[in-house]
């Protein structure tokens, strides 16, 4: 964790303030340079995204950074900068560590994604956070587009399968379900990359998927019924999987977790409750000794569990059957 400079009487972001424009001042951070976004800085500093905002925003006031459309918050064009910036661009870096290839870019913009959000993903940025000329991404990649689709791609390579041939279909199944689950949970952005009308034609997401088919297949389902479950079973993990980057989205633009914008909401709740409109809602909420949690973790698993009580009729068979 950071600790940032200033005088141990300040309040924290004033202290984050000071940090920031100290590395602006010697030339760390160079005009141009993204600056830590709101969630790097409540990582990195141990404080509330709400504190994290106001840093940012004072920093903008004192004009130190600037707000730029589809890159993020950056060090203004006027900041005064020390004349020799250090940083990857210097003569003193390795001529290994400025080589460019294919899996750098990837992997920098997957660095990215995680802290800041896809939207912050960008050819500039990456390039930026490589200390290369935006042109250099290029001649590896044509556009952002494919940019992401690799990134898809060695997100959905990062986990593997043993065989598992003496494991019933079920708990393939669940083990398929719970990987992809994982990784969502690792990437929040991934979710947000394709659909099931226009799905992912990627290498490494089609081995979740094979797995997935392999696992139902030898049980009698005709071919359009396996696939139907296949992509039922897949919709159940990404639909709960969205929710984990529009979260994050959320709770970076407003600095506000999940149950602080809750408890701001806590009289037009009351209101709904209380109008006799909803009887049902109010009768379900109102058993709740302390509120409704909604954790997605638990909620995923009792989806999973129930749609594979339901289909396993239809897999195995009438009759006596065991998993």
């Amino acid at each position: 964790m950071t600790k940032a400079t200033g005088a141990a009487g300040d309040p924290p972001y004033l202290r984050i303030v000071a940090g920031i424009r100290q590395r602006i001042a010697d030339g760390e951070l160079a005009p141009g340079d993204r600056v830590p976004s709101t969630r790097q800085i409540a990582a990195q500093w141990g404080v509330a995204l709400a504190t994290a905002t106001k840093a940012l925003t004072t920093l903008r006031l004192e004009g130190l950074v600037e707000a730029r459309p589809r890159v993020g918050t950056v060090v203004a064009g006027g900041a005064l900068t020390a004349p020799t910036r250090r940083g990857p661009a210097s003569s003193s870096t390795p001529d290994s560590e400025r080589e460019l290839s294919l899996d750098r870019i990837v992997r920098t913009a997957i660095g990215i994604a995680d802290a800041e959000g896809l939207a912050a993903v960008s050819m500039r940025s990456v390039a930026s956070r490589l200390g290369v000329a935006t042109m250099s991404t290029y001649r590896y990649v044509p556009s952002k587009e494919d940019l992401v689709l690799h990134m898809a791609d060695a997100a959905f390579g990062e986990e593997s399968y043993r065989a598992d041939a003496q494991q019933g279909w079920r708990a393939r199944v669940e083990l398929g379900a719970r990987t992809l689950w994982g990784l969502y949970r690792k990437h929040p952005w991934l979710a947000q990359v394709g659909s099931l009308t226009r799905p992912l034609l990627v290498p490494n997401l089609m081995v979740h998927g094979d797995r997935m088919l392999a696992a139902l297949d030898g049980h009698g389902l005709d071919p359009r019924t396996l696939f139907d479950i296949h992509v039922l079973l897949y919709s159940h993990v990404q639909g709960m999987a969205v929710h984990l980057e529009m979260e994050a989205h959320a709770e970076a633009v407003t600095g506000q977790s999940e149950d602080q914008w809750m408890d701001g909401r806590a009289a037009d709740l009351r209101n709904l409750v209380e109008s006799g409109r909803f009887p049902a809602f109010a009768k379900a909420i109102g058993s709740f000794e302390n509120g409704y949690d909604l954790r997605l973790d638990a909620l995923f698993e009792f989806g999973l569990k129930a749609l594979l009580d339901g289909l396993t009729p239809l897999v195995e068979g009438p009759g006596p059957s065991g998993r």
